[in-house]
């Protein structure tokens, strides 16, 4: 596989209707919000957690595309995995550098997320801490969001009957209550509509060090593109990729060696391309009525604006693949 040879930026658009598109455990699940402004907020932990669903879904969860931050399971069962297919002894507190290294090395090739997003392996065996060429911001919504909390009837109850033995005596307690008490209130936290921007960066130097390839930017861009359609639950509502635009630096200079040089470091300050306005512009068509769908935005490219030496990429919903914009 190709080692990664160039810096990239990228702005990933999504919405979310009628949904919770990130809750706030500290706000009793709450959709987050800024609250100097009421815009809505996305953690960069809840973008990379639906990349890492997407990928053990489309890779089946095998190496070298295996997830290491996985559901409900035990972050050190497969660091010890590490020692053992690298010789190294469990529980060695005093590991050398090298088998430290050996380890961490067998992780960034047979996990997928610790080579994009980098990892901390040092909880137990130490497999060392892995820096990822790929890191989000906080996804920000582009208006204000109304976060409502609403009431919700179930029509059961799960209650735990003192004294029952088996599913005759939960029968028997039924039968004597009274309908009302067999259903139970809850609450639903959503947003009627909100459209995000999150940015993100790509860095070929930490590429390098783990060995994040062409195949694995175009697997993560996958991901991104396709992850809101395999992540569906009532919380979410209805959540979906709008635009995903990619700067890839390539270089200016006629010199290979120097150009080359220039697209791993990059030719133009990551604002001048993700900021808003500049190159890409996402605008309200109307400002006198609430935005509730796609629609009701307008997003405009001014290639004119580009700097020299880098490409702005988009993903094609039809072709399922990055293309160059013209």
């Amino acid at each position: 596989m190709t080692t990664l040879t160039n810096r990239y930026e990228f702005l990933f658009l999504f919405d979310c209707e009628n949904g919770n598109p990130n809750g706030d455990p500290d706000a009793g699940n709450a959709p987050r919000i800024d609250p100097e402004d009421m815009h809505g907020l996305v953690s960069d932990v809840a973008l990379k957690r639906r990349v890492r669903n997407y990928v053990q879904l489309a890779r089946g969860n095998q190496m070298p595309h295996a997830i290491f931050v996985e559901h409900a399971s035990n972050l050190n069962r497969p660091i010890a995995r590490a020692h053992e297919a690298t010789g190294g002894r469990l529980l060695e507190k005093s590991a050398s550098k090298d088998k430290v290294k050996q380890a961490r090395n067998w992780m960034c090739q047979n996990f997928y997320d610790v080579r994009s997003f980098g990892a901390v392996m040092s909880t137990g065996d130490n497999a060392g801490q892995v820096r990822g060429p790929i890191q989000f911001a906080f996804a920000r919504s582009l208006d204000p969001v109304l976060p409502m909390d609403i009431s919700i009837t179930r029509m059961a109850v799960a209650e735990n009957v003192k004294g029952a033995k088996s599913s005759a005596d939960f029968q028997t307690w039924e039968d004597q209550q009274p309908e009302d008490k067999l259903r139970t209130m809850g609450r639903k936290n959503l947003i009627p509509y909100g459209l995000y921007v999150a940015k993100g960066f790509i860095s070929a130097h930490l590429a390098e060090e783990t060995g994040f390839s062409e195949d694995d930017l175009a697997l993560f861009f996958e991901a991104l593109a396709n992850m809101y359609d395999h992540d569906r639950s009532a919380s979410k509502g209805y959540m979906a990729c709008r635009g995903l635009y990619v700067f890839k630096h390539t270089g200016t200079d006629s010199d290979p060696a120097q150009r080359q040089r220039q697209a791993r470091l990059g030719c133009a300050p990551a604002h001048t391309l993700l900021d808003l306005g500049k190159i890409i512009d996402i605008q309200r068509v109307s400002s006198e009525i609430s935005p509730r769908r796609f629609e009701d935005y307008r997003v405009s490219i001014n290639t004119e604006k580009l700097p020299e030496g880098v490409e702005l990429w988009h993903w094609n919903n039809s072709a399922a693949r990055l293309q160059k914009h013209p």
